[in-house]
């Protein structure tokens, strides 16, 4: 696993912001100029549907694309930007490639260090104390409860996002795609495969585009 920059100025810094969006929040809702229901739909839309679209267009470009792939695996910072995406939580970006022996998973153990330009807000159970502190330990239990089952032959690797460096994962494209067009490939990337809890699964009559 890759070594950890936290350092106490910065989870400090990132509790105060927390703190914060909070109290605004709560004043807003007192206030009656906005409601707990649609800021928690905006939460979902960030975290499920706006953010991870910027991802997705990036893998299925990787996947289509082998100069594209070579150029994100080498710097994803670089690659990333040719596409339009990047911004503060994605200054320094590293792509993690999945294959058939090798399956990447990120995580931030000590607090929610989160690449926000491709993928969005950080879902729930990334920043829980639970996935924080077990994927670490015990990696292939964690990935098995989030319904993902790797064989003992395949390498699980966990990478450590910190306030310098944060990774994403490329997936494993899977069979059966080979026919479809970027654009077609785009809807089946999703946020967790790019964290590494899941793997990109094929509809069962993807349609041709």
């Amino acid at each position: 696993m890759s070594g950890m920059h936290h350092d106490s100025h910065q989870a400090g810094a990132e509790s105060f912001a927390a703190l914060r969006t909070k109290a605004l929040e709560s004043l807003l809702v007192e206030k009656g100029l906005i409601t707990t229901d649609v800021i928690d739909t905006v939460v979902r839309a960030y975290e499920q549907d706006i953010g991870p679209l910027n991802g997705a267009k990036v893998v299925a470009r990787a996947w289509i694309d082998p100069a594209y792939k070579q150029r994100l695996l080498a710097d994803g910072t670089a690659a990333i930007a040719e596409l339009g995406f990047g911004g503060r939580e994605g200054v320094d970006m590293v792509v993690l490639e999945n294959t058939p022996t090798v399956h990447n998973v990120v995580v931030c153990t000590l607090c929610s260090c989160y690449p926000w330009p491709v993928l969005g807000l950080p879902p729930s159970w990334y920043k829980s104390y639970a996935y924080r502190s077990r994927v670490v330990r015990e990696p292939r239990v964690v990935l098995r409860e989030f319904g993902l089952e790797l064989p003992e032959s395949v390498e699980i690797r966990v990478w450590d996002s910190n306030s310098d460096i944060r990774y994403m994962v490329l997936p494993e494209r899977p069979s059966g795609t080979e026919y479809l067009s970027e654009a077609a490939l785009v809807p089946l990337v999703t946020r967790d495969a790019m964290i590494g809890v899941a793997k990109v699964q094929v509809p069962a009559t993807p349609a041709r585009r």
